[in-house]
């Protein structure tokens, strides 16, 4: 409820108490990401606007502070299992979905380059290129912003990177992601943790 009502203060003070009772992996799963959903879809059906959205999202980044230091105490220091590119895909300013894929994927060893939000194609495919990575995961909270995510994907393919390319957001679907030549929809943070896996062990 804080986090859908934007309230960053108390997201926070909630979240510390949480955490003694809970795993952070289930308040992400069962608080943070269901809270976040349900947002995203006001915003996509003009009940929530833009300005909610984004103390929504500040919300939640309040709360994934508390989590993230657990998390990185709790993941043993281990060798890296495989590099993986995150962007948030030109046009689209919110990366608080990437930012939780990020921290679940580093808790579970893989090297994320992060290449921030409304991110060029080109840069995409740049990096991937220089860093011989096989696996891209893109974000969209936007109806608008998803064909950006179209003509990254073409992009990658038309230059002959063989990666795999994994896509989530608010506004996606399984059908819309296939149309669009992605690999791979993941449905929430820990549908790319095991995508991950898949891919790169």
């Amino acid at each position: 409820e804080s986090i859908q009502k934007g309230l960053k203060d108390m997201a926070y003070s909630i979240t510390s108490r949480l955490i003694n009772d809970k795993l952070p992996l289930d308040i992400i799963n069962e608080e943070l990401v269901p809270a976040l959903d349900k947002v995203g879809k006001g915003f996509e059906k003009k009940t929530v606007f833009l300005p909610q959205l984004l103390m929504s999202a500040e919300a939640a980044k309040a709360a994934f502070d508390v989590l993230k230091s657990s998390l990185e105490k709790s993941g043993a220091v281990q060798e890296k299992k495989g590099k993986v590119i995150l962007a948030t895909v030109k046009g689209d300013i919110h990366d608080i979905g990437k930012n939780i894929v990020k921290v679940l994927l580093e808790n579970y060893s893989y090297e994320v380059l992060d290449l921030g939000k409304d991110v060029p194609p080109e840069k995409i495919v740049k990096v991937a290129k220089a860093q011989n990575v096989r696996l891209i995961g893109l974000s969209a909270l936007m109806t608008t912003t998803v064909t950006s995510m179209e003509t990254t994907i073409r992009l990658l393919r038309e230059n002959g990177i063989s990666c795999t390319v994994m896509v989530g957001g608010a506004v996606l679907t399984e059908e819309y992601a296939e149309m669009i030549g992605a690999d791979f929809y993941a449905k929430d943070a820990m549908a790319s943790v095991h995508y991950a896996q898949k891919v790169l062990g």
